[in-house]
């Protein structure tokens, strides 16, 4: 990996670099996805069929778009045992972990006959898409519909592209019913994001749509927005390993290269104030990739977005890490809890040499669906609080209002807005 001295410039030129990979930079295909989704949200079922025959080369149709509860049941046959039961223990970790962050409604009630309030209450449907084909992930199944069903959401579909032979993914079928989906569908691409946008014959409408895909289905997202909510537009994954020479050489370089097998387009970045570990982590990542199965995807990615940085102190490391915003932080420095404190910017922060990134991935419970190109400045991960809506409570007595009624029509006045004034002078005439 190429070992870069961090300075204002060199750090601008590595944050450009990254946002070069955000879908806002594939303009191109949103022509395409526009199309699509006009012709899915105009002829419903029709255009996804055809787009299905022509994108998956399969002849979906109304008889077989619905996954069976055959199909489900012949999808444990296919799974190892000993891997369902690994799914069954991190579905429970990851439920227990987002059952903390459930909120109830609360009420402020005063004397004078004041109550303000707010009222929590789930999306009524959450609509769950999961790639397919070699981008199928059972673990991001989990992720996504465990915080729904914990948020108490009543109906929970999934659309997934089918293979060329009408089957779906066996670990993803496992996965979604071990997590408590009512529905699957064989639909994929930016058609089925319309499909749960605005609802065909066969896909119910939904409130919101959760999950990742490639570019289309990214744009496809940003392009439904406003009609249902959406979690995030995903970019590529990319991990930031913050480290002093108190770190692991060999952890490191096994952290950075769990992320930069995803796609050419994954970003892995260690920031360290050491010169003999940032030295010795270079070699053993060129080790690594020899010997690991993707060895193609890790170079071209460790090319492409690949970076040592090397830092003349902790300060100018750590300022470096709140400006990348990365995906996934991890902190292998002599005192990771107090670095942890002055971090602002992370979609996950992970501490100490035992926290290995993959850990979020697949087991400890937090969500692994989280913010990226620099989004972590002003985005959270996929939580319980995505799949709920807040509602405002107010009202008030009389001699509640009689106090203030006066400074309210001044407020409306000064606007302009006489019938706002009118609306409570006309309680006191």
């Amino acid at each position: 990996m190429r070992i870069v001295e961090l300075s204002k410039e060199t750090k601008q030129n590595i944050l450009n670099d990254l946002l070069k990979r955000s879908p806002n930079n594939y303009s191109q295909y949103e022509a395409t996805v526009n199309e699509i989704i006009e012709a899915v949200k105009t002829t419903g079922d029709r255009a996804l069929f055809d787009y299905t025959l022509k994108f998956d080369k399969f002849a979906l149709n109304s008889e077989n778009i619905k996954v069976t509860k055959e199909e489900i049941e012949e999808a444990y046959t296919k799974l190892d045992s000993g891997l369902i039961e690994v799914i069954k223990k991190s579905a429970e970790n990851i439920r227990a972990f987002h059952t903390k962050q459930l909120r109830n409604s609360w009420f402020d009630a005063k004397e004078d006959g004041t109550i303000l309030g707010m009222k929590i209450t789930p999306i009524a449907k959450a609509g769950v898409y999961v790639p397919g084909g070699k981008a199928a992930y059972p673990s991001s199944v989990l992720m996504n519909v465990i915080p729904a069903k914990v948020a108490g959401v009543s109906e929970i579909v999934m659309t997934t592209p089918p293979g060329a032979d009408g089957k779906v993914n066996p670990g993803t079928l496992v996965a979604a019913d071990i997590a408590g989906v009512d529905a699957i569908y064989k639909a994929g691409g930016a058609q089925a994001i319309a499909a749960l946008a605005f609802g065909t014959e066969s896909i119910p409408k939904v409130d919101k749509i959760t999950g990742p895909g490639n570019i289309f289905v990214a744009l496809a997202k940003k392009a439904v927005y406003g009609y249902v909510s959406i979690d995030s537009i995903a970019g590529p994954s990319e991990i930031l390993v913050l480290a002093d020479e108190t770190a692991n050489p060999r952890y490191v370089a096994a952290d950075l290269l769990s992320q930069a097998e995803h796609d050419e387009l994954a970003s892995a970045i260690l920031i360290t104030t050491s010169r003999e570990l940032a030295e010795k982590v270079s070699s053993q990542v060129d080790i690594f990739v020899k010997e690991l199965s993707r060895k193609e995807i890790l170079q071209k990615s460790l090319d492409n977005y690949g970076y040592i940085l090397l830092a003349d102190n902790m300060s100018d490391a750590i300022d470096a890490v709140n400006e990348i915003a990365s995906e996934h932080l991890e902190i292998l420095t002599k005192n990771p809890f107090e670095v942890m404190t002055k971090i602002k910017n992370a979609g996950a922060i992970f501490m100490g040499e035992y926290a290995s990134e993959p850990l979020g991935d697949y087991f400890a419970g937090p969500n692994h669906i989280l913010p990226t190109n620099g989004t972590a400045k002003f985005f959270s991960p996929v939580n319980v609080d995505d799949f709920i809506k807040k509602t405002s409570i107010i009202s008030y007595s009389r001699e509640a209002l009689e106090k203030v009624h006066n400074d309210i029509e001044t407020f409306a006045e000064s606007e302009g807005l006489t019938a706002h004034a009118n609306s409570i002078k006309v309680r006191f005439e």
